[in-house]
């Protein structure tokens, strides 16, 4: 089994800054893939960044390009996401999610909440 542990969320205003963490543990011999999703009330959960454990290559959703940035560090399993200049419509419950391999399994965290307000 995997365990993630997702902090970083909280109140911030329009224009803030917070960095959310993922720490990963447990049975992990290797992963594939991280990545940060979020879902707002309404609206179905989506991808706003990934990162490839091999190489680090990135993926951004369009809305977060420029504003978010994903990173990790190997050693201590722990995925970033830097979101800069955020905006209202940033307001989601951001989920991490690991891939151990090409097609899987999946691993979500609990989820943490990110409201952007005045």
């Amino acid at each position: 089994q995997v365990q993630l542990v997702e902090s970083g969320g909280g109140l911030v205003q329009p224009g803030g800054s917070l960095r959310l963490s993922c720490a990963a543990s447990g049975s992990i011999f290797s992963i594939y893939a991280t990545a940060w999703y979020r879902q707002a009330p309404g609206k179905q959960r989506e991808l706003v960044a990934a990162i490839m454990t091999s190489g680090g290559s990135t993926n951004y959703a369009d809305s977060v390009k420029g504003r978010f940035t994903i990173s990790r560090d190997n050693a201590k399993n722990t995925v970033y996401l830097q979101m800069n200049t955020l905006k209202s419509e940033d307001t989601a419950v951001y989920y991490c999610n690991v891939r151990l391999a090409y097609l899987g399994p999946d691993y979500w965290g609990q989820g943490t909440q990110v409201t952007v307000s005045s």
